[in-house]
């Protein structure tokens, strides 16, 4: 049986929250026209560098819209940008909101270690919002465009935990990519992987019951 952690550490999308899983998704959600010449491969890896820089804080939002908006080569304005950015949360997975305060009850602490960016942070966390009430309940909230780090890369593990005051060993994660599991692993973390295309919160539960966190 695994250990029981001291701190139960949670990622945001495809495990808590629900969001579109692709630009033609998200496209579709805002209400948006998909143009297929944007899964050209270049036009891709430029967006995905874009992405890296705005979940690390090193971009504001106008400047990442805009800069999107130019590596589509004016398939798109900063402001459709802009929209289907916004539109990529779609709220929380049924029944999450129900395990943070189990486990605050079980004398467990919780946390959030999630690559974000200003835009999607502020639309979880505002206080007007009773869309992510799992959120608004974890004690330990971190995101990557605060910390200046994103996950995979072991710097982020490491702030987290300091921040947070627990031993890596006392830290449960649970995650939906496999590359930040095998590094919140190689971190010396307790690691899980969620399928976000099935029930999170149960996969979560099973999860903690076998590690004595949940009865």
């Amino acid at each position: 049986m695994s250990r029981r952690p001291a701190m139960v550490v949670f990622d945001l999308g495809g495990v808590l929250v629900r969001i579109c899983r692709s630009w033609r998704e998200a496209c579709a959600a805002a209400g948006e026209p998909y143009h297929e010449a944007i899964t050209d491969p270049a036009a891709m890896a430029r967006r995905k560098a874009l992405v890296r820089q705005y979940e690390i804080g090193a971009m504001t939002c106008d400047e990442f819209f805009a800069a999107v908006a130019g590596s589509t080569e004016g398939l798109y304005t900063a402001e459709q940008v802009r929209r289907v950015h916004s539109a990529w949360l779609l709220g929380e997975y049924p029944l999450v909101a129900e395990l943070v305060p189990a486990l605050h009850e079980s004398g467990l602490a919780t946390g959030v270690l999630s690559n974000t960016n200003h835009a999607h942070w502020r639309a979880m966390t505002d206080l007007a919002s009773a869309s992510y009430p799992a959120l608004a309940s974890v004690q330990h909230p971190h995101a990557s465009h605060l910390l200046g780090h994103a996950k995979p890369s072991v710097d982020i593990y490491r702030v987290f935990a300091q921040k947070v005051g627990f031993s890596p060993t006392g830290l449960l994660f649970f995650d939906d990519l496999p590359d930040n599991v095998a590094a919140a692993r190689e971190a010396g973390w307790d690691a899980v992987l969620i399928d976000h295309a099935g029930d999170t919160a149960a996969q979560i539960r099973a999860a903690l019951v076998e590690r004595s966190a949940l009865p």
